[in-house]
């Protein structure tokens, strides 16, 4: 490895956390109360994130995390029905007896039910939107059709370096391809191709990077080792490290909560979510922070105007009293909600809006164009977006993530509290501010040790090579404590081109440019280029280095991020998989975990195992079909 010189929680609760044991009023009368708890798993003893959980006759409910555990408080003592459901699986019910003071177990195992779920995608021009379209009698699980929508992904290319020895392209530190990934399989589906962004997946992950030491906002390790699906091809790593900041040293908040409360929230994994997820967020908030909460349905209003964050019980009262019902006003919602930024406006301040929403924008002035042009002007003005998706069946993947990148913030997708608490709770710093902007990366290879190379992901996020030294170009975001990977596939020179890289005729009327086999010192593979702004900065500055030398011993860094590539490239069903199984990509990651302090390389390594069972079944599935 070497750096370029310079450079718990229990269950998934959708309601707030209650004492144990405690006294309810009902009619007057004193009433004991305990907990129900358990776990939630799928018939293959699988742990299934997402499933609701229900006490019949109440409006006691949680939302299972990722380990498939819940609990409920505040449960009236005596005998109750509990039921729990999931998108795609036969609902069950339980009855138990709940002590008073005690916790009663209640744990479930839940079959699949095909009929539940239909999924259909419907194919296009190039641009051209997917469609996942289902059905569900459940009102827990989705009402009527599924409209989500996921923008077509082509494979990057294979490039030579003697026809292009450039390779350009803004970073990205969203990771709502990787959580959208685990709601599908913890119902029991493979994603949509489309809904599979390989450097989602691997940036959801924190690596083992150096902190920076200097003056720059992020360090930058590079790595160079054997591709595990191809082990005659290379893989070059890049990693960037921005600096963490704890909560007590950011900058003064000015916040505007921006919440989708139309009726297509109005199911246990959106609205109720919502509320439990920025209940995590105000109880981070220091005095000298202030928070507006806008909301939209029919039409758009300010519900809570800016408050200190010292006054946490105004600004939890007002989250709680919110209720879903009525159409979806979105682009007024955002208008509203940047006003109310600008007029709280703090110099030396993070003023931004966090939006939460299912993704719909249906009534009002809602093109993309529009919209993208409002949230662009803003952040001129220093007010940024950060866009954080819930819920199934209406879930507009492609205009979220756009609207975060125009509003230089990030795109998330919250699935249960355990992800909330990941973004609100671990990642603050970086969700809430901006240490360097507009960051980009220009990789000029040298022909002498490589003659293909291809870029794993990013597709959304080329960059023409001329934009790399252009300022008025827009490009990616880095938070505090954010880590961005990066990964190319090589074909090392001197060894067969198993891969196409496309040709072009001799040109008739240029002349040949000089053999650059010749440049370059034999130990350079290839030069790395960055490019990034100050947050409230306009000129650009560039840092420059080299990766050299030859594979050795795989940091476990870069054996993880690679074991998580090629997950994406499966799903995606890519032809450049090579050798790659889920079984060794599993086995790659286990070795890879480290120290895995919150569990998430563990995770995954789940998320891969039962990925593999479904697309054993699928595959039989198919093969059965006449």
């Amino acid at each position: 490895m070497s750096r370029i010189g310079g450079f718990l929680i229990v269950g998934a609760l959708a309601l707030p956390l209650l004492p144990a044991a405690r006294l309810h009023l009902i009619s007057g009368t004193p009433t004991a109360t305990g907990s129900i708890g358990g776990t939630v798993v799928s018939e293959g003893a699988t742990p299934l994130a997402g499933a609701v959980i229900t006490v019949l006759g109440t409006a006691l409910r949680a939302v299972t995390g990722t380990d498939g555990t819940y609990r409920i408080d505040s449960v009236p003592a005596g005998e109750a029905r509990v039921t729990a459901r999931m998108l795609g699986r036969h609902p069950a019910t339980l009855t138990v007896r709940v002590e008073a003071g005690g916790l009663t177990r209640a744990d479930f195992s839940l079959r699949t039910d095909p009929l539940r779920l239909e999924e259909m995608v419907v194919g296009g021009k190039a641009g051209a939107l997917h469609k996942m379209a289902a059905m569900s009698a459940s009102r827990d699980a989705l009402r009527g059709f599924n409209t989500e929508e996921y923008r077509r992904i082509y494979e990057n290319a294979w490039q030579a370096p003697g026809q292009h020895p450039l390779s350009t392209f803004s970073i990205d530190v969203d990771a709502a391809s990787y959580t959208n990934i685990r709601r599908f399989v913890s119902r029991g589906q493979l994603p949509v191709k489309d809904a599979v962004r390989v450097e989602e997946m691997i940036n959801y992950f924190p690596y083992d990077y150096a902190p920076p030491s200097g003056e720059d906002p992020f360090s930058v390790t590079t790595e160079l080792g054997v591709a595990p699906w191809k082990p005659g091809h290379r893989l070059a790593l890049i990693g960037l490290q921005s600096r963490r900041i704890p909560m007590e040293a950011l900058p003064p908040n000015n916040l505007v909560f921006l919440l989708d409360v139309s009726g297509s929230m109005d199911q246990p994994d959106k609205l109720p979510l919502v509320k439990a997820a920025f209940r995590l967020l105000v109880n981070q908030l220091r005095p000298a922070d202030r928070v507006a909460i806008v909301v939209y349905a029919g039409a758009a209003g300010v519900v809570l105007p800016s408050t200190g964050g010292d006054r946490k019980d105004v600004i939890l009262d007002a989250i709680e009293a919110l209720e879903a019902g009525g159409s979806t006003a979105g682009a007024q919602g955002i208008l509203l909600a940047y006003e109310t930024a600008r007029r709280h406006f703090l110099p030396n301040g993070n003023n931004r809006v966090i939006l939460a929403t299912d993704g719909d924008f249906n009534v009002g002035v809602s093109s993309e164009g529009e919209l993208t042009r409002l949230i662009e002007e803003q952040r001129e003005h220093g007010v940024f977006l950060t866009v954080l998706g819930f819920g199934v069946g209406n879930l507009k993947d492609a205009k979220m993530e756009q609207l975060a990148d125009k509003g230089n913030g990030h795109y998330a997708y919250v699935n249960d509290i355990m992800e909330a608490r990941k973004v609100f709770v671990q990642e603050l710093g970086a969700t809430l501010l901006t240490v360097a902007k507009d960051v980009k990366i220009q990789v000029e290879f040298n022909p002498r040790k490589v003659q293909a190379y291809r870029l794993i992901g990013y597709e959304n996020r080329l960059l023409a090579d001329e934009d790399f030294n252009n300022d008025a170009k827009d490009a990616g975001e880095l938070g505090a404590g954010h880590a961005v990977t990066a990964l190319y596939e090589i074909v090392p020179t001197g060894v067969p081109l198993d891969v196409s890289v496309g040709s072009v005729d001799p040109l008739k009327y240029q002349t040949p440019s000089p053999d650059t086999r010749s440049a370059g010192g034999t130990g350079e593979w290839m030069t790395v280029k960055l490019r990034f702004k100050a947050p409230i900065g306009s000129t650009s500055r560039l840092i420059s280095g080299t990766i050299e030398g030859e594979p050795s011993s795989p940091s476990e860094s870069f054996r993880f991020a690679s074991a998580v590539a090629g997950v994406g490239m499966l799903l995606r069903g890519s032809e450049q998989a090579g050798s790659a199984t889920y079984a060794s990509l599993a086995a790659l990651a286990a070795g890879a975990r480290g120290t895995d302090r919150d569990g998430y390389r563990a995770e995954f390594v789940r998320l891969t195992e039962t990925i593999d069972l479904l697309s054993r079944q699928h595959a039989v599935g198919v093969k059965d079909r006449p």
